[in-house]
This record gives structure tokens, C-alpha cells and sequence, in this order.
């Protein structure tokens, strides 16, 4: 019995074409939204944190009325940091949303080191309880926030490598697969999360 191979042929192999890039897209959308998920977790810390600072700002002023300067600089820098969350939130993908994000969180971390480097020539201010317990939660924050990063950064770097693999790539650029941006801190000393002494 002969079987007439040219009409499976014709439609057989689009049709396995078909499947395999469907597969494809299907694959780098999942990965794209693990990565946002993962930004949501950063996005819940940095919201706790940027919640801590007005109430460790009001606490310090009784005890710092001589260094409004600093203070004004943290609240400062907090706002520019909201701000930049806010953007960053509303599409993880971008790029240079994230680069503006990991800056206003860098100048904030800097800000808030200023802080505590003032703060430790005021011994009444130390002995607070209010703000030692501050301070803790904020410590406490800043160390969920660079394991949150981390995950992102992760989920990032798979997304990356997948979509950037042959012939992902193809599939990626045809249907517009953005590269996505590393949340790195880009101040030095905010790499490292505020030591709290009392």
C-alpha cells in the first residue's frame, strides 16, 4: 500500500515549525513574568522601607535641631526614591526605569549613612527606644531588600540567557521581547546595608 508522504510533508513540517515557536513565546513570557513578579518583592520592601524614614526623621529631629541639613537631604533623597519606585513598578522591563531606580535608591542609602554617622555623636538620640527600634526594622528591611534583589536579579539573568539563545532570539525580536535591567545599587556604599551600633 503507498501512502503519499507529500501531504504530510507539506503540512507536517509548518505545522511542527508552528509548535515549536509558539513553545518559544510561550517560554519567554513566562520567564518575563517571573522576573516582574520577582520586582514585586522588591517593590514591597523598598515600600516598608521608604515607610520607616519619615517616622526615623521625625524621632531624630528632637535630638538633631542642629542638622536639619541631613535630615532635609534623607527626606530629599526618599521622595526622589518614591518617585522612581512608582515608575519602576509600572513597567520592570524598562531598562532605564530600573538604572533611575537603583540611583535614587543608591542616593537614599547614602543619605541614610549620613544619618546614622550623625546620629552616633548624639547619645540620648542612640538611647531612644523609638529609634533603636527604627533602626532595627530598617536593618531588618535593607537585608529583605538585597535577597529580593538577588531574585530579580536572577529572574532576570534566565530571561536574559533564554531569550538571547539561538533561535529564541529570533522569536524574542520578532515579537518585541525588551531586554530587561539588573536592579543594582549603584553607590558604592549603599551596596552594603547600614550598620546600626547602639
Amino acid at each position: 500500500m503507498d501512502f503519499a508522504l507529500g501531504p504530510i510533508i507539506t503540512w507536517g513540517v509548518p505545522l511542527v515549525l508552528i509548535v515549536f515557536l509558539v513553545l518559544i513565546y510561550n517560554k519567554l513570557v513566562a520567564y518575563r513574568n517571573r522576573f516582574k513578579n520577582a520586582f514585586s518583592q522588591i517593590d514591597v520592601q523598598l515600600q516598608r522601607r521608604h515607610d520607616l524614614i519619615p517616622n526615623l526623621v521625625e524621632t531624630a529631629k528632637t535630638y538633631l535641631k542642629h542638622e536639619s541639613e541631613t535630615l532635609e537631604n534623607v527626606i530629599s533623597a526618599r521622595n526622589q526614591a518614591v518617585s522612581a519606585k512608582k515608575a519602576a513598578s509600572a513597567d520592570p522591563a524598562d531598562g532605564g526605569l530600573m538604572g533611575k531606580l537603583s540611583q535614587a535608591e543608591g542616593m537614599l542609602s547614602g543619605a541614610l549613612g549620613r544619618l546614622f554617622a550623625v546620629s552616633e555623636a548624639y547619645p540620648d538620640l542612640k538611647a531612644d527606644g523609638t529609634m533603636r527600634d527604627l533602626m532595627e526594622s530598617l536593618e531588618s528591611t535593607e537585608n529583605k531588600v538585597a535577597f529580593s534583589r538577588q531574585a530579580y536579579n536572577d529572574s532576570v539573568m534566565n530571561f536574559q540567557t533564554y531569550k538571547e539563545s539561538f533561535p529564541n532570539n529570533i522569536v524574542a525580536n520578532f515579537a518585541n521581547f525588551k531586554d530587561a535591567a539588573m536592579f543594582e545599587i549603584e553607590n558604592p556604599e549603599a551596596k552594603i546595608a547600614p550598620k546600626v551600633k547602639f
